[in-house]
């Protein structure tokens, strides 16, 4: 189901700032200070962590996933788009289950324990929030924004397929018990490495 545009935050815009981008990324990280480090966003019942090192220009280095782009990591540039709806994040987060948001495992990863969060709007602006479950924790990996209508339909196929597999619908802190149970054991883990 789409989301009214009118009922999110509204986006932080480069033109706001006169094409300041300095001015910009300092506003777009106060957004993220405040919804992540000051005020812990919640994911069901399971308080999210954030990847702090390696620190990217004095900030964490999840607030550098979520506001760059690019495959290999110390190349990623900067990406207006993700900037501009880092508001968006902590509710997407948050309200999932309220928005009525698509959420799953994405089990084609390579080892699993991720958990995609896809607000659809009615615009087309569609945004996807990835989590990552821990043993004793679920951590915030990125955001980002599709900017494509084949991302949107790939993750809908995504979402459909592991539907299909698992049968039924999960609260977040289901899904993420599930997830958890399906874990080797720590021993287990520490063998195969």
């Amino acid at each position: 189901m789409a989301v009214e545009l009118n009922s999110l935050p509204r986006m932080i815009c480069l033109e706001d700032f006169g094409g300041n981008y300095a001015a910009f990324i300092v506003a777009v990280y106060q957004v993220f200070f405040r919804d992540f480090i000051r005020h812990k966003a919640m994911f069901g019942s399971h308080q999210l962590h954030l990847k702090y090192h390696p620190a990217f220009q004095d900030r964490p280095y999840a607030f550098y996933h979520m506001t760059h782009k690019g495959d290999i990591e110390n190349e990623r540039l900067p990406d207006l788009r993700r900037c501009e709806r880092i508001p968006w994040a902590r509710p997407t987060i948050e309200q999932t289950e309220a928005l009525g948001l698509r959420f799953w495992e994405q089990t084609e990863r390579r080892n699993g324990r991720r958990i995609c969060i896809w607000l659809e709007v009615d615009n087309g602006d569609d945004y996807f929030v990835i989590l990552y479950v821990h043993r004793n924790y679920v951590r915030l990996l990125t955001a980002f924004y599709g900017d494509s209508p084949n991302y949107a339909k790939k993750r809908k196929k995504e979402y459909d397929e592991w539907k299909a597999n698992v049968g039924r619908d999960f609260t977040p802190d289901e899904l993420v018990s599930d997830i958890i149970s399906r874990m080797p054991a720590p021993e287990e883990e520490s063998q195969a490495q």
